[in-house]
């Protein structure tokens, strides 16, 4: 415990080092933070078109998908600001500054996280933040403080989702050296397939996408629970997964962390 909480205040350390590092250029971190917004913005742009066209989908209405849009992409952007710097594994792998890392007296992982902090992320989270509060005053939500806790539970399981697919695949890159394509491919499977309701998919996909690529746990089913959709027996099953996936990531990370050659063998 002692050692994880060691790591824990030295990525702290890390990340604040990383954000006054980024906000020496402050235009640049505005310009990062509001592309986030303006893409993710975009994204849900398309859906509202879609839902002018089709009012309903799978019984959900604009206001419940923006609902599941936004607790999605809450979850997302918890995701990827402190795990953005992982992405790029690849390059610190082929230029030996990951050899540096397995020198130095701390976790190597939690150097890779603290080298930079995701900041067109923030924006991912802001438009995720506001299109939960106002899609859910529209779809009518009941909040409640048991509700409104169950919520950031939600977000924080959907996020630990997310991030574990993403830490496993990076770790593939110490023994792989390159799995973008792959992470890529996964990442838009989350934010295209994980943004609308899973009945839409039916049969053999529904079933994959809830199963096999548990997409359907980091919004879908928190947002069924929310909107009165589906019954309770289900709440804890996002938190729960994302804790067990997250374990097992790590798990995976030190696997491929025994095998890792340097770039120079």
């Amino acid at each position: 415990m002692a050692e994880i909480l060691r790591s824990l205040r030295l990525y702290v350390l890390l990340q604040r080092a990383s954000a006054r590092g980024a906000m020496q250029y402050r235009l640049n971190t505005v310009i990062g933070i509001l592309s986030g917004a303006v893409w993710q913005g975009t994204g849900f742009a398309f859906i509202w078109v879609v839902m002018h066209t089709f009012p309903s989908l799978a019984g959900w209405g604009l206001a419940e998908i923006a609902f599941l849009y936004g607790l999605r992409l809450t979850a997302h952007a918890l995701a990827m600001i402190p795990m953005m710097s992982v992405n790029d594994i690849q390059w610190v792998v082929r230029d030996g500054e990951f050899d540096r890392f397995l020198l130095r007296p701390l976790n190597p992982l939690v150097q890779l996280m603290g080298n930079r902090m995701g900041i067109a992320q923030f924006g991912d989270l802001l438009v995720g933040v506001a299109l939960l509060v106002v899609a859910g005053q529209n779809a009518q939500v009941r909040w409640s403080a048991l509700l409104i806790a169950f919520c950031f539970v939600s977000v924080v399981g959907g996020a630990l989702i997310e991030a574990a697919f993403f830490l496993a695949l990076c770790s593939l890159a110490l023994r792989m050296i390159d799995t973008f394509a792959l992470r890529v491919f996964v990442d838009d499977v989350f934010s295209k397939f994980g943004s609308y309701p899973m009945k839409i998919f039916g049969g053999a996909v529904e079933w994959l996408l809830t199963f096999v690529l548990p997409v359907a746990f980091v919004a879908y089913v928190p947002s069924s629970i929310l909107l009165g959709k589906l019954g309770n027996a289900w709440a804890l099953a996002a938190p729960l997964l994302g804790v067990v996936l997250i374990a097992l990531a790590y798990l995976i990370w030190r696997r491929q962390l025994d095998h890792y050659q340097s770039v120079g063998h």
